[in-house]
């Protein structure tokens, strides 16, 4: 995710970690100004243009942007407190790692509740007609994983297949990433089927993003360690499939469910532990939008345009 897991684990994440050999030829972030103090964004393009940008926070934060580039603050999604989520967050009001999109005329924000290092976690919906601060009304709970559980239940992502199926991905750490089916006439989960969609064996890896393009549905995740400023070694890793539950295979053809994922990103220079990562699909291309830490440990925005070689797979630019 975003602040969480590790604890027991990061013995065993710490057997996971490699340098990134092509890591000086990675470029560094986009311009951007403003308010881009963010954990975790996501983002989306609105009806009129704009941007809306929602990161991780104390119930959950808003920026928006005009231009890709200018960011200012716009509130928090709950002002009031989300109570539902406390059982899970010890009490705390921050929340995680939010996934943002417009559907059928009303933003759909999905959510993570829980507390560093522990998969006592919850998923959660909210939408909204307008994406502003206070507009937004709970939907429910989505999934919930509890101690006994061998997955962690933050990091969400919807993704709608080609025949219009609705899909939650999700994971940290523990056994690795799941996917799971959702109504589209409630984004709530249908049915109860899981599918593992990644693992690197109970190491480091987490925050799933599936876009389609092309013929293939890829898969960004995070590797590795995220939430320790400048010494964070999160980097971005890409597979694919036909199908959007999978198998997902890297460009060696290693499939993720067994460690496998090719990078695209990581960190470089002055751009620490890029990662937790969002793919938006703007009218200009592709984008990448991350965050990653300056060498005062301070998380900040990441955006970098993505282009694919002549066999489909992208790379950061």
């Amino acid at each position: 995710m975003s602040f969480a897991r590790i604890s027991a684990l990061v013995a065993v994440a710490a057997l996971f970690v490699a340098p990134s050999a092509a890591a000086a030829a990675y470029p560094d972030p986009g311009r951007v100004t403003g308010d881009v103090h963010v954990h975790d964004p996501a983002v989306v393009k609105r009806p009129d243009g704009s941007y809306l940008l929602v990161h991780t926070g104390d119930n959950l934060a808003l920026k928006t942007s005009t231009d890709r580039v200018a960011f200012r603050n716009a509130g928090t999604v709950f002002p009031g407190g989300a109570p539902w989520s406390t059982a899970y967050t010890g009490g705390g009001r921050n929340l995680w790692a939010p996934d943002i999109s417009y559907r059928d005329g009303r933003y759909h924000l999905y959510y993570s509740a829980s507390t560093f290092g522990s998969n006592r976690s919850a998923i959660f919906l909210a939408t909204s007609p307008t994406g502003a601060s206070g507009s937004w009304t709970h939907r429910g709970l989505v999934i919930e994983s509890r101690t006994a559980d061998d997955f962690n239940a933050i990091d969400p992502n919807l993704a709608v297949d080609d025949q219009g199926r609705w899909w939650l991905s999700f994971g940290s750490f523990w056994s690795g990433l799941k996917m799971i089916q959702l109504d589209p006439a409630t984004g709530l989960r249908l049915g109860s089927g899981i599918t593992a969609i990644a693992g690197r064996g109970g190491g480091a890896i987490e925050a799933p993003f599936i876009v389609k393009r092309g013929q293939h549905y890829y898969q960004y995740v995070s590797f590795d360690l995220c939430c320790r400023g400048a010494t964070s070694t999160y980097r971005v890793m890409v597979g694919r499939s036909t199908s959007i539950t999978g198998p997902y295979l890297d460009r060696n053809g290693v499939p993720m469910n067994s460690g496998g994922g090719t990078e695209v990103l990581a960190g470089h220079g002055s751009v620490h532990g890029p990662g937790h990562q969002a793919v938006l699909a703007d009218t200009d291309g592709d984008l990448i939008v991350y965050h990653y830490y300056a060498g005062n440990g301070a998380a900040l925005l990441g955006i970098n345009r993505l282009a694919y070689d002549s066999a489909g797979w992208p790379r950061v630019v």
